[in-house]
Protein backbone atom coordinates (compact mmCIF):
# COMPACT_ATOMS: atom_id res chain seq x y z
CA UNK A 1 0.00 0.00 0.00
CA UNK A 2 2.89 2.64 1.02
CA UNK A 3 4.39 1.88 -2.40
CA UNK A 4 1.17 2.52 -4.37
CA UNK A 5 0.46 5.66 -2.22
CA UNK A 6 4.09 7.02 -3.00
CA UNK A 7 3.24 6.08 -7.02
CA UNK A 8 0.00 7.54 -7.07
CA UNK A 9 1.66 10.89 -5.48
CA UNK A 10 4.62 11.26 -7.83
CA UNK A 11 2.14 10.57 -11.03
CA UNK A 12 -0.62 13.80 -9.72
CA UNK A 13 2.10 15.69 -8.31
CA UNK A 14 5.30 17.89 -8.89
CA UNK A 15 8.17 16.37 -7.33
CA UNK A 16 8.87 18.87 -5.00
CA UNK A 17 5.09 18.70 -3.33
CA UNK A 18 5.21 14.67 -3.31
CA UNK A 19 8.37 14.76 -1.51
CA UNK A 20 7.03 17.09 0.63
CA UNK A 21 4.14 15.36 1.47
CA UNK A 22 5.60 11.78 1.51
CA UNK A 23 8.44 13.42 4.40
CA UNK A 24 6.07 15.07 6.18
CA UNK A 25 5.11 13.39 9.89
CA UNK A 26 0.88 14.12 8.98
CA UNK A 27 0.44 13.75 5.40
CA UNK A 28 -3.14 15.04 5.70
CA UNK A 29 -1.57 18.36 7.45
CA UNK A 30 1.05 18.61 4.91
CA UNK A 31 -1.53 18.26 1.93
CA UNK A 32 -4.43 20.66 3.22
CA UNK A 33 -1.33 23.19 3.84
CA UNK A 34 -0.46 22.84 -0.19
CA UNK A 35 -4.39 23.31 -1.13
CA UNK A 36 -4.83 26.41 1.25
CA UNK A 37 -1.49 27.94 -0.68
CA UNK A 38 -2.98 27.26 -4.13
CA UNK A 39 -6.33 28.94 -2.56
CA UNK A 40 -4.37 31.82 -1.83
CA UNK A 41 -2.85 32.65 -5.42
CA UNK A 42 -5.79 31.75 -7.16
CA UNK A 43 -6.81 35.17 -8.96
CA UNK A 44 -10.37 35.77 -7.67
CA UNK A 45 -11.77 38.04 -4.87
CA UNK A 46 -11.33 36.99 -1.40
CA UNK A 47 -14.92 36.22 -1.14
CA UNK A 48 -14.57 33.80 -3.00
CA UNK A 49 -11.50 32.72 -1.25
CA UNK A 50 -13.16 32.89 1.65
CA UNK A 51 -15.83 30.48 0.62
CA UNK A 52 -13.69 27.80 -0.59
CA UNK A 53 -11.40 28.23 2.64
CA UNK A 54 -14.55 27.20 4.48
CA UNK A 55 -15.24 24.26 2.55
CA UNK A 56 -11.25 23.42 3.48
CA UNK A 57 -12.50 23.62 7.20
CA UNK A 58 -14.75 21.10 7.22
CA UNK A 59 -13.00 18.58 5.28
CA UNK A 60 -10.34 19.32 7.70
CA UNK A 61 -13.13 18.62 10.76
CA UNK A 62 -14.68 15.41 7.98
CA UNK A 63 -10.83 14.34 8.60
CA UNK A 64 -10.47 14.66 12.16
CA UNK A 65 -13.18 12.21 13.19
CA UNK A 66 -12.13 9.51 10.76
CA UNK A 67 -8.64 10.12 12.47
CA UNK A 68 -10.93 9.36 15.70
CA UNK A 69 -12.38 6.25 14.83
CA UNK A 70 -8.93 4.74 13.59
CA UNK A 71 -7.09 5.49 16.28
CA UNK A 72 -9.83 5.03 19.38
CA UNK A 73 -10.68 0.95 19.11
CA UNK A 74 -12.28 -0.93 21.27
CA UNK A 75 -10.62 -2.06 24.48
CA UNK A 76 -9.01 -5.64 23.99
CA UNK A 77 -10.91 -6.92 27.19
CA UNK A 78 -13.99 -5.97 25.77
CA UNK A 79 -13.02 -8.39 22.61
CA UNK A 80 -11.44 -11.27 24.52
CA UNK A 81 -14.37 -10.96 27.23
CA UNK A 82 -17.10 -11.26 24.86
CA UNK A 83 -15.49 -14.65 22.77
CA UNK A 84 -14.67 -16.01 26.55
CA UNK A 85 -18.29 -15.56 27.39
CA UNK A 86 -19.68 -16.97 24.12
CA UNK A 87 -17.47 -19.91 24.22
CA UNK A 88 -18.92 -20.96 27.57
CA UNK A 89 -22.21 -20.36 26.92
CA UNK A 90 -21.95 -22.90 23.99
CA UNK A 91 -19.78 -25.09 25.82
CA UNK A 92 -23.14 -25.48 28.17
CA UNK A 93 -25.47 -25.47 25.67
CA UNK A 94 -25.60 -28.99 24.60
CA UNK A 95 -26.77 -30.08 28.25
CA UNK A 96 -29.81 -27.59 27.96
CA UNK A 97 -30.75 -28.89 24.61
CA UNK A 98 -30.45 -32.78 26.02
CA UNK A 99 -33.78 -32.59 27.41
CA UNK A 100 -35.25 -31.22 23.86
CA UNK A 101 -33.96 -33.98 21.86
CA UNK A 102 -35.10 -36.64 23.81
CA UNK A 103 -37.56 -37.88 21.16
CA UNK A 104 -34.24 -38.35 18.69
CA UNK A 105 -32.40 -41.45 18.24
CA UNK A 106 -29.48 -40.87 20.69
CA UNK A 107 -29.93 -37.36 21.18
CA UNK A 108 -28.33 -37.26 17.69
CA UNK A 109 -29.89 -34.25 16.10
CA UNK A 110 -29.08 -32.06 19.05
CA UNK A 111 -25.02 -31.99 17.47
CA UNK A 112 -25.90 -29.75 13.69
CA UNK A 113 -28.60 -27.82 16.33
CA UNK A 114 -25.63 -26.96 18.86
CA UNK A 115 -23.55 -26.21 15.61
CA UNK A 116 -25.39 -24.28 13.85
CA UNK A 117 -26.09 -22.06 16.90
CA UNK A 118 -22.29 -21.62 17.44
CA UNK A 119 -22.06 -20.69 14.07
CA UNK A 120 -23.83 -17.52 13.78
CA UNK A 121 -23.11 -16.38 17.52
CA UNK A 122 -19.18 -16.71 16.46
CA UNK A 123 -20.24 -15.03 13.07
CA UNK A 124 -21.77 -11.87 15.51
CA UNK A 125 -18.50 -11.51 17.43
CA UNK A 126 -16.74 -11.53 14.36
CA UNK A 127 -18.41 -8.56 12.69
CA UNK A 128 -18.19 -6.39 16.04
CA UNK A 129 -14.18 -7.50 15.70
CA UNK A 130 -14.07 -6.09 12.25
CA UNK A 131 -16.52 -3.05 12.43
CA UNK A 132 -14.05 -1.82 15.40
CA UNK A 133 -11.44 -0.54 12.41
CA UNK A 134 -13.92 -0.17 8.84
CA UNK A 135 -11.38 1.07 7.17
CA UNK A 136 -9.46 -2.08 7.03
CA UNK A 137 -12.35 -3.97 5.22
CA UNK A 138 -13.65 -0.63 3.59
CA UNK A 139 -12.76 -0.46 -0.58
CA UNK A 140 -11.10 2.94 0.08
CA UNK A 141 -9.01 3.12 -2.77
CA UNK A 142 -12.17 2.65 -5.32
CA UNK A 143 -13.81 5.60 -2.88
CA UNK A 144 -10.99 7.66 -3.77
CA UNK A 145 -10.51 6.65 -7.40
CA UNK A 146 -14.25 7.63 -8.23
CA UNK A 147 -13.71 10.90 -6.46
CA UNK A 148 -10.75 11.77 -8.49
CA UNK A 149 -12.60 10.73 -11.83
CA UNK A 150 -15.78 13.23 -11.07
CA UNK A 151 -13.25 16.28 -9.83
CA UNK A 152 -11.29 15.55 -13.35
CA UNK A 153 -14.88 15.22 -14.88
CA UNK A 154 -15.86 18.78 -13.38
CA UNK A 155 -12.54 20.68 -14.52
CA UNK A 156 -13.57 19.22 -18.26
CA UNK A 157 -16.64 21.74 -18.28
CA UNK A 158 -14.53 24.83 -17.60
CA UNK A 159 -13.49 24.34 -21.37
CA UNK A 160 -16.93 24.72 -22.83
CA UNK A 161 -18.68 27.85 -24.56
CA UNK A 162 -21.61 28.22 -21.65
CA UNK A 163 -19.05 27.89 -18.32
CA UNK A 164 -15.96 30.37 -20.49
CA UNK A 165 -13.94 31.27 -17.89
CA UNK A 166 -11.63 34.82 -18.44
CA UNK A 167 -8.49 34.02 -20.56
CA UNK A 168 -6.52 35.14 -17.59
CA UNK A 169 -7.54 32.60 -15.34
CA UNK A 170 -6.92 29.72 -18.13
CA UNK A 171 -3.14 30.83 -18.84
CA UNK A 172 -2.82 30.70 -15.08
CA UNK A 173 -4.65 27.07 -14.66
CA UNK A 174 -2.70 25.66 -17.76
CA UNK A 175 0.86 27.30 -16.78
CA UNK A 176 3.05 24.31 -14.95
CA UNK A 177 4.15 26.85 -12.32
CA UNK A 178 1.98 29.63 -10.55
CA UNK A 179 2.74 33.64 -11.22
CA UNK A 180 2.64 34.81 -8.03
CA UNK A 181 2.93 38.70 -9.90
CA UNK A 182 0.44 38.49 -12.67
CA UNK A 183 -2.06 37.03 -9.37
CA UNK A 184 -1.09 40.09 -7.58
CA UNK A 185 -1.99 42.45 -10.64
CA UNK A 186 -4.87 41.21 -11.34
CA UNK A 187 -6.23 41.75 -8.06
CA UNK A 188 -5.02 45.39 -7.65
CA UNK A 189 -6.82 45.58 -11.21
CA UNK A 190 -10.04 44.25 -9.59
CA UNK A 191 -9.93 46.50 -6.31
CA UNK A 192 -9.10 49.28 -7.87
CA UNK A 193 -12.21 49.33 -10.27
CA UNK A 194 -14.45 48.33 -7.45
CA UNK A 195 -13.06 51.44 -5.62
CA UNK A 196 -13.67 53.68 -8.36
CA UNK A 197 -17.38 52.56 -9.22
CA UNK A 198 -18.10 53.16 -5.24
CA UNK A 199 -16.25 56.73 -5.66
CA UNK A 200 -18.38 57.64 -8.50
CA UNK A 201 -21.75 56.25 -6.35
CA UNK A 202 -20.59 58.22 -3.43
CA UNK A 203 -20.37 61.47 -6.01
CA UNK A 204 -23.63 60.87 -7.26
CA UNK A 205 -25.10 60.77 -4.41
CA UNK A 206 -23.51 64.07 -2.88
CA UNK A 207 -24.62 65.80 -6.64
CA UNK A 208 -27.99 64.96 -5.68
CA UNK A 209 -28.33 65.92 -1.72
CA UNK A 210 -26.40 69.27 -2.91
CA UNK A 211 -29.17 69.48 -5.61
CA UNK A 212 -31.92 68.60 -2.92
CA UNK A 213 -30.48 71.83 -0.66
CA UNK A 214 -30.88 74.06 -3.34
CA UNK A 215 -33.84 73.14 -3.89
CA UNK A 216 -34.97 73.74 -0.73
CA UNK A 217 -33.54 77.12 -0.07
CA UNK A 218 -35.14 78.32 -3.56
CA UNK A 219 -38.54 77.15 -2.06
CA UNK A 220 -37.84 78.95 0.76
CA UNK A 221 -36.88 82.27 -0.87
CA UNK A 222 -40.20 82.39 -2.86
CA UNK A 223 -42.34 81.49 -0.04
CA UNK A 224 -40.89 84.45 2.12
CA UNK A 225 -40.77 86.66 -1.05
CA UNK A 226 -44.82 85.46 -1.45
CA UNK A 227 -45.24 86.03 2.52
CA UNK A 228 -43.78 89.54 2.18
CA UNK A 229 -45.60 90.98 -0.71
CA UNK A 230 -48.62 89.68 0.96
CA UNK A 231 -47.63 91.44 3.87
CA UNK A 232 -47.27 95.20 2.36
CA UNK A 233 -50.45 94.92 0.89
CA UNK A 234 -52.12 94.18 3.93
CA UNK A 235 -50.19 97.43 5.57
CA UNK A 236 -51.56 99.24 2.87
CA UNK A 237 -55.80 98.41 3.22
CA UNK A 238 -54.98 99.00 7.10
CA UNK A 239 -53.45 102.67 6.36
CA UNK A 240 -56.11 103.22 4.02
CA UNK A 241 -58.86 102.52 6.48
CA UNK A 242 -58.00 104.20 9.14
CA UNK A 243 -57.29 107.74 6.59
CA UNK A 244 -60.84 107.06 5.61
CA UNK A 245 -61.89 106.23 9.11
CA UNK A 246 -60.12 109.86 10.72
CA UNK A 247 -61.49 112.04 7.24
CA UNK A 248 -65.06 110.48 8.61
CA UNK A 249 -64.28 111.51 12.11
CA UNK A 250 -63.41 115.15 10.87
CA UNK A 251 -66.18 116.06 8.74
CA UNK A 252 -68.67 114.88 11.60
CA UNK A 253 -67.04 117.35 14.17
CA UNK A 254 -66.75 120.31 12.13
CA UNK A 255 -70.63 121.28 11.51
CA UNK A 256 -70.52 121.19 15.65
CA UNK A 257 -68.14 123.22 15.95
CA UNK A 258 -70.28 125.72 13.61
Amino acid sequence: DEEDYIAELKSRLTPEQSDAIISATHRPNRALFDLSVAIEKLPMHFMRKNEINKNLSIFEDTLGGCERLLSSPVPLFYSRHTARFISVWLLFLPFALYGQFGDSWNHVTMIPATALISLFLFGIEELATQLEEPFTILPMQGFCDKIGANCNEIVTWAGQDVYKMPEELMEHLESPELNTESNLDLIEESDDEEKSDVEDKIQEMEMESDDEAENDINVEDDTSSEMTSSDLEMESDLVEESDDEVEDDVEDKLPEME
